[in-house]
């Protein structure tokens, strides 16, 4: 068995560094040298898991193959990585304590004081080594939310020092990601909010082993070797991360500071080869050098946290990046969207996202964008939610359906064109209840998707309570609009199509979860060329 390394990465002075992106970032590098790594999420909320939080709150939630509800930062170790994480990638609060709870309430403690120290620490480093105990990885990178100082994130300070003590410093290092602000009217970049950062950390019983400072500026030999004076860490061991073009740039300038070289010297691990980057290089330059632009539509009622909608988005970077074409994103409030003011809002775009959601506010005007798409020709890609829009909108619009809709949205509704799914008539729980996870899905040959995937059988993410009512899909199919995938298991339809249409695609999961630089999602490569078509019309 491999005698795994553990690289903590904690943060300090402000939240919304970037800790997600150094740690992908440091991965991608020790996995270009060679090294098996994984990246894992301790987040300190008490909700069991980003499931049941509003996506103004937390962003995107995030899905695994098999099913776990994580945080976005998931989506950026597998876009970085190339590689899946599940269930123990993502670790909350919330998940240890009911786990500790439900321990005791069997009696695994009997006869003891149940207690944050050892029960909860314990817990969270029996969680942490989870992954490196599989033996599938040289190195597990694991990333503590929120800040140093914060009351919640103490215990697994606490867990980190306990494992540092008990593993060895040349087995588990700690990386503190902090901020050195430019005051404008000195002159000056400022050390001191990282020293008290470092100070708190060290009062919490845990020492940085390499600094990892954000800042807007150069930070010259004085500074570094202050920090490493004031913060017990050597010169080398401070590392500089300036404010990047684009987040893909960052494992390139980690590199560059020797972030890795540092790591793996502290981890007592060969540097094997030098990180080539070919690939990774070859989509950034792709991605910063299009030779055309597009302009897509993404109808969606969070657009004002652009983060709500992560994973879409990187997959259009990914997918432009194929066609080497810059996708420029026209952000559009679906509860703004009415049929009275959709032409001057989707006027000159080429293409249209539906995007995935839940409840009824705002789906009149998803519904309005759907139409808008599919009587204009303009390519069009509906995704979950998206997908039952288009159904909707086919029934009211094309079928004379006028009342059809979601039960969702109404539970005594005449046409019920989306149901609910059977196995989910008798669920009471909010979290953690939907179909969640990849399900294999049949597709048709000769449609939009099957020449998108080249294959006819696929595997892709869902999560969804709802689905397409059977019972209209004869009529609907004899109108126009067919059915293209099917789960081979249920015979739910996963896709529909409008063959007549130039590229009119809605699909029930969500394919952005399993787009990465190396393996851009090819339904949105399709998409993306539909629209570029589209564009020189």
């Amino acid at each position: 068995m491999k005698n795994t390394k553990y690289v903590f990465v904690t943060g300090g002075v402000t939240s919304s560094l970037g800790k997600g992106i150094i740690a992908a970032s440091l991965a991608k590098l020790l996995q270009e040298r060679g090294y098996s790594v994984t990246i894992q999420k301790l987040d300190p909320y008490i909700n069991i898991d980003p499931g049941t939080l509003n996506p103004y709150e937390h962003g995107e939630c995030y899905v695994t193959d098999d099913g776990a509800e994580t945080d976005l930062d998931l989506g950026h170790y597998e876009r970085f990585l190339n590689i899946p994480t599940s269930q123990a990638n993502n670790v909350t609060t919330g998940r240890i304590y009911q786990s500790v709870i439900n321990k005791e309430r069997k009696g695994e403690f009997l006869g003891k004081t149940v207690q944050v120290i050892p029960h909860i620490t314990d817990e969270i480093k029996h969680r942490i080594q989870i992954l490196g105990k599989t033996g599938d990885f040289d190195i597990v990178i694991t990333e503590i939310g929120g800040t140093v100082g914060d009351i919640e994130s103490l215990p697994y300070v606490e867990a980190v020092r306990q494992l540092q003590w008990e593993l060895g410093e040349e087995n588990a290092i700690v990386i503190h990601l902090t901020l050195i602000p430019y005051l404008a009217a000195a002159g000056e970049l400022k050390t001191k909010p990282t020293q008290h950062s470092v100070k708190m950390l060290m009062q919490s019983g845990l020492s940085p082993n390499i600094l990892v400072c954000r800042s807007e500026h150069n930070i010259n030999d004085g500074i570094k070797r202050k920090l490493a004076l004031f913060c017990n860490v050597k010169k080398q061991d401070v590392i500089q991360s300036l404010d990047a073009e684009t987040i893909y740039d960052v494992p390139n300038l980690m590199y560059k500071e020797g972030l890795d070289r540092v790591v793996l010297e502290k981890l007592e691990l060969d540097q094997n080869k030098e990180p080539a980057l070919i690939d990774w290089n070859d989509f950034v330059t792709k991605h910063k050098n299009p030779k055309q632009e597009v302009e897509i539509g993404l109808i969606g009622k969070y657009v004002e946290l652009h983060d709500s909608y992560k994973s879409i988005t990187e997959a259009f970077i990914h997918a432009g990046s194929s066609n080497e074409t810059k996708v420029n994103v026209r952000w559009i409030h679906s509860e703004k969207l009415t049929p009275e003011n959709v032409v001057d809002n989707l006027n000159g775009l080429n293409g249209v996202l539906v995007a995935p959601g839940f409840g009824d506010r705002g789906i009149e005007g998803k519904i309005a964008a759907v139409q808008y798409a599919r009587e204009h020709n303009i390519p069009f890609l509906g995704i979950c939610l998206g997908m039952q829009m288009a159904v909707i909108e086919f029934s009211r619009n094309v079928l004379n359906l006028q009342n059809a809709n979601s039960v969702e949205m109404n539970e005594d509704i005449e046409n019920p064109v989306i149901n609910l799914m059977e196995e989910q008539k008798n669920v009471t729980e909010k979290g953690g209840t939907m179909r969640l996870g990849a399900w294999d899905c049949d597709l048709i040959e000769n449609s939009n998707v099957y020449k998108a995937y080249n294959k006819t059988q696929i595997s892709e993410r869902h999560r969804h309570r709802y689905e397409f009512n059977n019972a209209y899909k004869k009529q609907l199919e004899d109108a126009g609009m067919v059915a293209t995938g099917l789960n081979p298991k249920t015979g739910l339809v996963e896709i529909v199509e409008i063959p007549s249409h130039p590229w009119f695609v809605g699909v029930q999961y969500h394919p952005e979860y399993k787009s990465t630089v190396l393996n851009p999602h090819p339904l949105f490569i399709d998409f993306i060329k539909a629209s570029l078509k589209q564009s020189k019309k």
